[in-house]
């Protein structure tokens, strides 16, 4: 089968498109043909070594797929050849991952893909979708009437953050870019502000006069000091963006007033969260709720210009790797 993989860590250009045996499911695998791919952050840390995770070489890159069962082993109930399936979990702790024409997906790892629904729209929200759902509802707890500030509220996590905490309820305070405060409106935010107002925080604070529930800053500046001093008793910030930030955090104003910080990395998100989080996604994805803004389709064999330009930061909305034509 043809598969983008290395043999080794370091840049993209190690990233070599070529033939390697197909992988056999085992009991309560499933193996799945593969139509799409997405690439991710995260798959640039596990390919350069940034994020440290069991390998094994050749390593097929990716952690995202939509595709069609092709075989179901022993204990893997509920799927059956043909059935349309999405991923968002390969690739990390010891699984190969899922830029090839075939995957081997453990069943708990893998759910149905509803009837109606892009596969490239759908591989391209598999991961901020799943952590946005993580990062509002696992981590960040939310209830319906409480204030959610959403920080990077247009990019891919943000923005499925801001539909899922408005459709739970919560007042949604978004903090983009001008040019997109209409799109966070139609998300659902109550408030949105220019990231590049002189004042953000005096903008929040008038937003959410009683303080902010629950924080998320997609954008992985991590200004904890600014956040911390937003936040309302008992209010949360959640972390899951900013590798190799270093943050001063506020000890004093976090524990007078009950308020806490969470970080959280979905590659350790336990099967059971993620069959979660894919149920909400799939819910969503259902209703035309939850869409991707902006995607650019390539080839597989684009695999290592897509590492190149997402590491350069000349990605705009989402890349997906076409393995196979739909219609096969």
């Amino acid at each position: 089968m043809r598969a983008a993989h290395i043999e080794e860590l370091g840049s993209p250009d190690l990233i070599k498109l070529g033939e390697l045996p197909p992988p056999q499911p085992g009991p309560g695998d499933v193996l799945v043909d593969v139509e799409v791919t997405a690439v991710n952050h995260v798959d640039t840390f596990v390919r350069s070594g940034a994020w440290r995770t069991p390998l094994t070489f050749p390593f097929v890159v990716g952690r995202d797929a939509v595709g069609r069962v092709a075989a179901a082993g022993p204990g893997a109930p509920g799927f059956r050849p043909g059935d349309r399936v999405w991923c968002s979990s390969l690739g990390h702790a010891g699984r190969q991952g899922a830029a090839a024409e075939q995957v081997v997906v453990p069943a708990d790892r893998l759910y149905h893909l509803p009837d109606g629904v892009d596969p490239v729209d759908a591989v391209a929200l598999s991961h901020p979708a799943s952590t946005a759902y993580l990062a509002v509802f696992t981590h960040g707890r939310v209830r319906a009437g409480e204030t959610v500030l959403v920080l990077g509220a247009a990019g891919n996590v943000g923005s499925a953050a801001v539909v899922m905490a408005a459709q739970a309820g919560a007042r949604v305070v978004a903090v983009a870019s001008a040019r997109d405060a209409e799109y966070c409106r139609d998300l659902g935010a109550r408030h949105v502000i220019d990231y590049r107002d002189p004042d953000v925080p005096g903008r929040i604070r008038e937003a959410a006069p009683h303080g902010v529930d629950l924080s998320i800053d997609t954008s992985g500046r991590n200004d904890l000091e600014t956040a911390v001093d937003l936040l309302a008793s008992r209010g949360r910030i959640v972390v899951l963006a900013g590798l190799r930030t270093r943050p001063v955090l506020p000890a004093g104003p976090l524990y007078l007033m009950d308020r806490s910080v969470h970080g959280f990395a979905i590659s350790h998100a336990r099967a059971g969260e993620l069959t979660e989080a894919a149920t909400h996604i799939g819910r969503l994805l259902a209703d035309g709720l939850l869409r991707p803004r902006a995607v650019e389709v390539l080839p597989l064999e684009a695999a290592a210009e897509a590492h190149r330009r997402l590491e350069e930061g000349k990605v705009h909305g989402k890349l997906v790797l076409r393995v196979a034509d739909p219609a096969v």
